[in-house]
């Protein structure tokens, strides 16, 4: 499992390495929730507490799956404990 370095705004986009893949990803406040775009794999999925962001994207052919992790309880993620009380997660 690897964790995805992200910063406590609103909205950010980082390029990381996974499982021997880039991924550009996106993440992003809308209203009161947060959304996650992987380029060309997914795009807008909701963020949940402990749910996987990309089950129903494989056969786009991208290997292993995020989802975002609440530390200190759980809580849906919200932007301003990136990277500190949430952590996105990668694993395949």
């Amino acid at each position: 499992m690897s964790i995805v370095p992200l910063n406590p705004v609103p909205s950010q986009t980082v390029t990381v390495t996974v499982g021997g893949q880039v991924a550009r990803i996106s993440v992003r406040t809308i209203g009161s929730e947060l959304y996650f775009t992987l380029q060309d794999v997914a795009t807008n999925r909701i963020c949940r507490d402990r749910a996987p962001l990309l089950t129903d994207a494989r056969y786009r052919g991208f290997v292993g799956d995020f989802q975002f992790i609440d530390t200190k309880g759980r809580d849906d993620p919200q932007y301003w404990g990136l990277g500190d009380r949430w952590q996105m997660v990668y694993g395949e």
